[in-house]
Order: C-alpha cells, then sequence, then structure tokens
C-alpha cells in the first residue's frame, strides 16, 4: 500500500459488539478508526430483541481491549457470572464505551453502507490494486457519501438478513403479501408486542435457540392469556440440536433453555409439527393457512414467528474480491471447522486472520457475518477474530498468530449425538480441544 493509503483510518462496518471490540483494538495499536453504522445508536441490533436474556454470562461478552479502555474510565465490570439481557449489554457495556473519547470522535451513526470497492478500479482490474484505497460508500443523513481507508473490518453481522419461512431458501408463497402478520427474530412477545399475540395462535417456525426462547415467552403469555394457543414448525425431525445438553452445558442458562423447551413439547403445551417445509401460505376467512411440501397443512393461524435464522448481506462485497464458502456463505477457510451439517456444537478450533483473510487483501468479514449462514456464533469467538485481524494489520504477525479460542461446550457434540446415537468420547475435553467438533 502507498504511503497516502496508509495513513488512512481503518473502516469498521457496524458499530455492535464486534465492530466496537474491533475499534477499541485499533485504537490501543495506535491505528485510526472508523466506524460507520447504519443505525441511529450503537448495538442497534441488540436492541431489536433488548427484551431477551442472553445465555451467556458478562465474561464472555465484554471485548479485553473494550474493558481495558473502560477501566481506565473507572468504568466497573458486572458480575463475571451474571447473565445480562441483550437490553443491559447496550446500556451497561456498549453505549458507556462508545461513549469514551477514544471511540466517539470515530463513530458515524445512521451511516448505512452500500458498496466496498477500491478507489479507480472494479473487481476486474488486478495491476496496482493493492496499491489502491478501499472506497466505501455510505447513505448518510446528508445523503450518499464515500470514505477512503486503509482497510476494512466488516462487522455487519447477519440479524438484519432473516432468512424467509420458505424451506427452500427463498421466500414461500404468498409470505410478502402476508408480511404485515410475521414478525421475523425475536418479537417481545410479554412486552411491547403482547396485545398483538395474546389469545392469538400462533406459529413459531425454526428449530434454534431463537425459536425456542419466543416458545418459552408464548407459554407463559398462554398462562396470563388461556385462549394462546402455540404451534411450532421444524423443517427437520431431531430436536437434540435445540434441546441441547442439558446439565451437560458449558453454559447452563443454555441448557436450561432445551430443557424447558422439551418439557413443553412432553407435556403436550404445544402443538409440535416435524418435517414441514413451508411452500406456501394463503389467508383463509382472516386466518393464515399454512402449506407444506407434501400438502400438509396447519390451519387457523392468527400470527407468525419466523426464527429460521439469517444470513449475510452479499450485496456489499460484489466488486471485492472474496472468497466465499458455496453453501455457508461463510469466509472459505472457516467452513470445515463451523459446517452445522458436521458440526452441533459450539466450539470450534481457534482460528484468526489467516482464516478470514480474502483474496481482497485487507478485507476482512468478522463477527457472525464470518459465520455466513451458520448458526452457532458466540461474541467470544468475534472478540478473538477482531484481536488477531488488528494485530495482523498492525504488523505484529507473532501476536495475530497466537490465536486462542476456549468456548463452552454445548453437550451436544456432534452430528451422532444430534441423531440420539452415543457422542464421541472426545465431547468431555475442553473445547478449544475438542477437534472432533
Amino acid at each position: 500500500m502507498n504511503q497516502i493509503a496508509a495513513t488512512l483510518p481503518v473502516a469498521v462496518l457496524g458499530a455492535g459488539p464486534v465492530g466496537l471490540a474491533a475499534a477499541a483494538h485499533l485504537f490501543e495499536r495506535g491505528m485510526t478508526p472508523l466506524v460507520l453504522e447504519a443505525g441511529a445508536g450503537v448495538g442497534a441490533n441488540l436492541a431489536s430483541f433488548r427484551h431477551v436474556q442472553l445465555f451467556s454470562p458478562w465474561q464472555y461478552n465484554v471485548d479485553k481491549a473494550a474493558l481495558r479502555l473502560l477501566e481506565g474510565a473507572a468504568w466497573r465490570m458486572p458480575a463475571a457470572d451474571a447473565l445480562p439481557s441483550a437490553g443491559e449489554l447496550l446500556t451497561r457495556y456498549l453505549e458507556p464505551l462508545a461513549a469514551l473519547p477514544a471511540l466517539a470522535g470515530a463513530l458515524r451513526l445512521r451511516h448505512r453502507v452500500t458498496a466496498i470497492s477500491r478507489e479507480g478500479t472494479d473487481k476486474v482490474k488486478t495491476r496496482g490494486r493493492g496499491e489502491a484505497p478501499f472506497l466505501i460508500r455510505a447513505d448518510t443523513p446528508d445523503g450518499p457519501r464515500e470514505y477512503l481507508a486503509r482497510a476494512v473490518i466488516d462487522a455487519t453481522g447477519t440479524w438484519s438478513q432473516p432468512n424467509p419461512l420458505g424451506a427452500n431458501g427463498i421466500p414461500a408463497i404468498g409470505e410478502a403479501a402476508l408480511a404485515a402478520r410475521i414478525a421475523y427474530g425475536m418479537p417481545d412477545v410479554l412486552g411491547s408486542q403482547l396485545a398483538r399475540y395474546a389469545g392469538k395462535r400462533v406459529l413459531v417456525v425454526g428449530a434454534g435457540h431463537s425459536a425456542a426462547g419466543t416458545l418459552l415467552a408464548l407459554a407463559q403469555l398462554a398462562t396470563d392469556h388461556p385462549g394462546t394457543q402455540l404451534v411450532w414448525a421444524t423443517r427437520g425431525s431431531q430436536l437434540a440440536r435445540v434441546f441441547g445438553g442439558g446439565d451437560a452445558d458449558g453454559l447452563p442458562a443454555r441448557g436450561r433453555l432445551g430443557q424447558r423447551l422439551q418439557a413443553l413439547r412432553d407435556n403436550e403445551q404445544l402443538e409440535l409439527r416435524q418435517e414441514f417445509p413451508i411452500v406456501s401460505l394463503k389467508e383463509v376467512d382472516g386466518r393464515i393457512l399454512v402449506i407444506d411440501a407434501v400438502g400438509h397443512t396447519i390451519d387457523g393461524i392468527d400470527e407468525i414467528v419466523c426464527a429460521t435464522g439469517a444470513r449475510p448481506d452479499l450485496a456489499l462485497t460484489r466488486e471485492l474480491r472474496v472468497r466465499l464458502d458455496p453453501w455457508l456463505e461463510s469466509t472459505d477457510a472457516l467452513a470445515p471447522l463451523i459446517d452445522p451439517n458436521e458440526h452441533s456444537c459450539g466450539s470450534v478450533r481457534p482460528h484468526g486472520h489467516r482464516e478470514l483473510a480474502h483474496p481482497e487483501t485487507g478485507y476482512y468479514a468478522v463477527g457472525a457475518k464470518s459465520y455466513g449462514r451458520a448458526p452457532n456464533f458466540l461474541l467470544a469467538t468475534g472478540y478473538e477474530q477482531v484481536r488477531s485481524v488488528v494485530a495482523a494489520l498492525a504488523g505484529d504477525l507473532e501476536s495475530a498468530d497466537d490465536v486462542q479460542l476456549d468456548l463452552p461446550e454445548t453437550g451436544v457434540c456432534n452430528t451422532r449425538r444430534v441423531y440420539q446415537q452415543k457422542a464421541p468420547a472426545c465431547c468431555t475435553v475442553k473445547a478449544a480441544d475438542a477437534t472432533c467438533c
């Protein structure tokens, strides 16, 4: 990179937990961050499910560089084993972090990045490409604006790109027409959205922790509003992954979540429809008729909660030379470590800047976006990713390559366990060493 480009800031896309952690590491390394955030405040995605209690305690939710900056401003870390809600993580950690003088001046809110390229060149041109700075275009309150950067750390996540109801990976027929009656993610059914769901017949679609949390909240709602009915639809037939490892889970709250969901099923407090790949929706007499691939139906639905995961926005990097896994849409080298077709535990082999790099030198997708469509991302993973990436950008390859990742086990270690078979013996070792995962 030429001398002029080397003086430019490092662009960090997204001011969520991983993006702000990247900014903290850049500041510690003497580099200038430029943080572009689409929302009106930091942690905008967290704000959308602020009512949800996280199953990771504080010890896994605070980045080390961010902690050092905060402690320098007399911030006190909450109890390490306490479980914050998403809202508490936002107000007690991210907002104080973003307010520090070291980061506040680097933050640009309401700046939605729409494209990333290289200045003066497109994807095809090779000569001089590595010398050209990155060009980031963003929609801002003052109209479109372009920024130059020496490198890009893309922490835009996936939460704002939810997967559709359609089992084929595309929206079900009728999904767009009935959008007003479909919520994506984790609506606040016991709070701001109570009136929408109380006394209604509600269908929850999905087999992950978001679906589990919503079903448990609806079950509590049904206790107070007896007319509330719960229907749970999954595309597959195996539920061991969402039921989890119970007492064997390294995150007790995650284990309890699965146990409580299993109790709902066992006590027939919900209607369960397994192997129900949704292909179309129809409105019949003011309610929704849900139809699967072989013509089976779920009728009389008032509201639908779609909790089928999320996917990255690949349009941002169309003019960059990125190498993605063909099916996960994750960083290519990371895919074998996280593929949900092979792995169901929360552990992954330690990985850093080398696994996250692309042919486009200086561009790194980190955090949930680095996982693409894989669902098992934890914040602690993202924090170690950005530590390694920033060390590499600083030229400290010894530190960048010294990647350490010690994640709590789920107690559900691979596909043999998912299909109710005996788990391999290595599932009893520390997650960081569990190569079978």
